[in-house]
């Protein structure tokens, strides 16, 4: 019953922070995105390494995510899976991780490791990624779980981001568990 009851209120909570985050986003306006400049698992990564033809997948996530999480890395790779070779080189996918204090560079790599050898981990100070999620629009907070033997849980919106080497927002995809809504964008972007 208490299983129950515990899920039940984590998704209240997320329903929650989704409908928040879009009131949010019809109020305030759209996110304007900019620079991201990381620790990351391939060393420092900064949008402006992507070169004018490429452009990068952004999801706001932790590995210790019990499901929103996998699902849309799963799905990032479902989608990375199906484009053509040269399509897949222009598209670089990055989990930036609102953990932390979980998420070192070690975890994160054995985590993206999961997904694909394109993939990227990046994380980085409680400042860094504040400032991120502000201008990327993205709400995130970290919730107490003391009967838990993970001790917290982190609430976060789940929306993918396809930028360019500026940060320039191309397209905000909403969740979805499944591929369409991320290639019907990706395909748009990349002009197939």
């Amino acid at each position: 019953m208490w299983v129950v009851l515990g899920a039940l209120v984590v998704v209240v909570a997320l329903g929650g922070l989704v409908g928040f985050q879009q009131f949010q986003q019809a109020d305030d306006g759209s996110p304007k995105g900019g620079p991201v400049e990381l620790p990351s698992t391939q060393g420092d990564f900064s949008l402006t390494q992507l070169e004018d033809d490429q452009l990068a997948v952004l999801f706001f996530g932790y590995t210790y995510c019990p499901d929103v999480c996998p699902m849309s890395m799963a799905v990032m790779r479902q989608v990375m899976q199906g484009l053509e070779e040269d399509q897949r080189r222009r598209v670089v996918p990055v989990l930036i991780s609102v953990d932390p204090e979980r998420d070192t560079i070690e975890r994160l790599t054995e985590y993206v490791g999961y997904f694909g050898d394109d993939f990227i981990g990046a994380t980085g100070s409680q400042a860094q990624l504040e400032e991120l999620a502000a201008r990327y629009g993205v709400i995130w907070r970290r919730v107490e779980t003391p009967d838990s033997a993970m001790e917290y849980t982190i609430d976060h919106s789940s929306s993918i981001y396809l930028v360019d080497r500026h940060g320039t927002i191309l397209q905000r995809v909403l969740y979805s568990p499944t591929p369409h809504p991320l290639r019907s964008a990706l395909e748009h972007e990349l002009g197939g």
